[in-house]
């Protein structure tokens, strides 16, 4: 395998020309996608319904489609998975995406149609590829294999000809055979359901591959990495595998695992954010020193950015990339391939940069805190838990926060339940270090903390370690892309959280 690299090198050099080309040109490349859309959706149920032959320029199409949140595309969807045709897409949707969100009982299914899988998923995972081998030529990522951690569930039959899985494993399904050939571990451990058992199968049959590449959330990351280290008697993951070079990481924010993966890795490597949902392969760094991911505009997707203040608006307005401004709040609207067609996704980007399109994902449009209008999003929370452990030596292994209302005993405040896996020396110290991270990212929280008129100190509250999982199995949501909602606006998760503890 050693000599695929040099290769892979060349082919990716000669790919990263049509990357350039969407990069270089966006508008038009977003224009050419939404027509390419259009033409599919125009002999589809609802493309009758909107007209959609007679939609040829962007205004058109955003007058006449309204935008869907998932429970109004619903009614199609369950059709669908009753094997009707001709509904959102044209050609036949053989595979189903389970996401269930955060932490809701009640599951989605996302359409992944032949075009989304190979024209979204598969090509912006090549162009992955291509953007690493671009920026480091001399890698030897491909004589070793992947370590990849995806989800939890098997592929479960609908009738003859549809299934559904998460999303992982609907791609792991999928994957052409040198995908296969170039991972590990083998399929029937990468989709196991009860991860306990699974990270245990992990470690025991990757610890003697030539690991190059892991690939997954860096909650269930730690853990592995834990148990791997414990087998083999290693101080640092690079004894174990010395050729390891690069680890990929989605689905939260990898700012508050950063220092933890430095110390247990034990050595440099490239750290790649990549933004890859059911709805779509949405975007990735370019390269690792990039503030932002690449915004992937000719993958099968059309995006519009609605600003949050018309979000709840009986008929919000959206922008195209050409009205965007550096670092304001969007929730994210997409048409894709797969057949969604003005879809609140529900997560919040910020751009980073306009020459090129970069985003980052700041945080879901119903998980934040605004009890007091301080509107505190997700990134400002993991920024300010960063500064909280760099002044207190603490670290954080996941938190969620929600608010304590006004009341006869006192003003409003942030309740806060920290897993650490290690402990700030004072914990007094710690909050005043966490309030004061907030009030240096967040002016609206830095004016409603003034003199404790709106908002008092937070309440921080240190849980013993495995409480959160305990709380995802109690719901049946342990693993795979399951996550604790990191904020929340009202009680309900903390406060059965409190419960259960």
């Amino acid at each position: 395998m050693k000599l695929l690299s040099p290769a892979i090198s060349r082919l990716a050099r000669l790919r990263y020309a049509n990357i350039e080309h969407w990069v270089n040109d966006p508008v038009h490349a977003q224009r050419d996608v939404l027509q390419d859309l259009v033409t599919h959706g125009q002999y589809t149920e609802i493309g009758r319904k909107y007209g959609m032959n007679k939609l040829f320029k962007v205004r058109d199409f955003k007058q006449a489609v309204p935008i869907h949140e998932y429970n109004e595309l619903k009614p199609y969807i369950e059709r669908l998975m009753q094997g009707e045709e001709n509904l959102l897409w044209n050609t036949p949707v053989e595979w189903f995406a389970k996401s269930s969100g955060t932490t809701s009982d009640k599951s989605k299914f996302i359409p992944v149609t032949e075009e989304s899988l190979q024209d979204c998923h598969f090509s912006a995972s090549k162009d992955v590829l291509t953007m690493y081998y671009h920026f480091n030529p001399e890698s030897d990522l491909l004589t070793g294999k992947g370590l990849v951690i995806g989800g939890s569930h098997q592929i479960n039959k609908l009738n003859d000809t549809q299934h559904y899985g998460d999303l992982s494993a609907v791609l792991l399904q999928n994957t052409p055979f040198w995908g296969q050939w170039l991972r590990t571990p083998e399929l029937s451990i990468a989709l196991m359901d009860e991860w306990e058992t699974k990270i245990e199968q992990l470690a025991q049959s990757t610890i003697q591959e030539n690991v190059t590449s892991i690939a997954g959330v860096p909650t269930w990351t730690l853990v592995l990495i834990r148990r791997i280290l414990e087998l083999t008697g290693k101080q640092t993951l690079k004894e174990v595998w010395p050729g390891l070079e690069l680890y990929i990481h989605g689905g939260v924010s990898f700012t508050p695992y950063r220092e933890q993966f430095a110390k247990l890795i034990g050595a440099d490597i490239h750290y790649l954010e990549i933004y890859n949902a059911s709805e779509g392969f949405f975007a990735a760094q370019a390269s690792p020193e990039d503030d932002g991911m690449l915004l992937f505009l000719n993958h099968g997707i059309f995006y519009e950015f609605m600003p949050l203040e018309e979000y709840g608006k009986e008929k919000p307005e959206t922008i195209g990339l050409n009205k965007v401004e550096l670092g304001k709040q969007y929730a994210l609207v997409i048409s894709t391939n797969g057949g969604l067609w003005r879809y609140l996704v529900g997560d919040t980007v910020q751009f980073t940069s306009l020459k090129p399109y970069r985003i980052k994902v700041s945080g879901r449009i119903k998980h934040y805190i605004n009890a007091f209008g301080e509107e505190v999003i997700a990134d400002n929370a993991d920024n300010a838990i960063v500064a909280a452990c760099a002044a207190t030596g603490a670290i954080v292994n996941d938190y969620t926060a929600a608010p304590v209302y006004f009341s006869d005993h006192g003003n409003g405040a942030h309740e806060w339940l920290i897993e650490f896996e290690q402990l700030p020396e004072d914990i007094n110290a710690f909050t005043k270090a966490l309030d004061d991270g907030l009030k240096a990212v967040n002016s609206d929280y830095e004016a409603k903390r003034h003199k404790d008129i709106a908002l008092g100190l937070p309440l921080v509250h240190a849980i013993p370690k495995g409480s959160f999982n305990d709380w995802l199995r109690s719901k049946g949501k342990l693993g795979g892309q399951h996550k604790v909602p990191r904020l929340s606006n009202d009680r309900t998760y903390i406060d059965e959280i409190k419960r259960m503890l």
